[in-house]
């Protein structure tokens, strides 16, 4: 089974890239947003109590976080593999993904972690945020934000799966294809 966790800062090309990877490798992608939004607008369980912690401006528990994950892959028997896009974003939601991947018997292969400078990554954003009106992608500020909380709190997981062996850092400029070829060529 082919487990990938999908990694880098906002504008990276995480989402555009899962699509090429889903396609070539057969793979279910996880997005933590949109499993978050299923389960919210569903109105189940998971969803009310993570609506109840967003509603307050919190972050979702990880424990809450992790349920959701674990129901949508259990969901998924046939899998060949996943994409674990936007999860985890701590330590400990890397070793809680471990801990379960290992009760089912497979386990992350790797981490692919976009890597591109913050100028091109604020410039990617600010063009997004014209074309699709996302209010978080039209302002500088909100942008580097953004940026500056991944840097802090997210960024530190690569070093939790570099001690496994399992980050690869790819070169995130460049055309779509070219990134996606340097994927390929790392899973490969």
């Amino acid at each position: 089974m082919l487990n990938i966790v999908l990694f880098g800062p906002p504008g990276a090309g995480k989402g555009t890239q899962a699509e090429k990877l889903i396609s070539k490798y057969n793979l279910v992608h996880l997005s933590t947003g949109d499993i978050f939004r299923s389960n919210i607008k569903g109105k189940t369980e998971l969803g009310n109590l993570a609506k109840s912690y967003m509603d307050k401006g919190e972050l979702v528990p990880d424990s809450v976080t992790i349920q959701m994950l674990e129901k949508e892959v259990s969901a998924n028997p046939t899998a060949k593999g996943f994409i674990f896009d936007g999860f985890p974003r701590t330590t400990h939601q890397a070793k809680a993904l471990d801990e379960f991947l290992d009760s089912i018997s497979t386990e992350v292969s790797l981490m692919l972690a976009l890597e591109v400078p913050k100028e091109e990554l604020i410039e990617r954003l600010l063009l997004r945020g014209k074309e699709s009106q996302r209010a978080d992608d039209q302002d500088k500020s909100i942008i580097e934000n953004r940026i500056r909380v991944y840097l802090e709190q997210t960024a530190i997981v690569a070093s939790y799966y570099q001690s496994q062996g399992k980050h690869k850092s790819v070169n995130g400029q460049g055309s779509i294809g070219e990134i996606t070829e340097r994927l390929f060529q790392v899973i490969d």
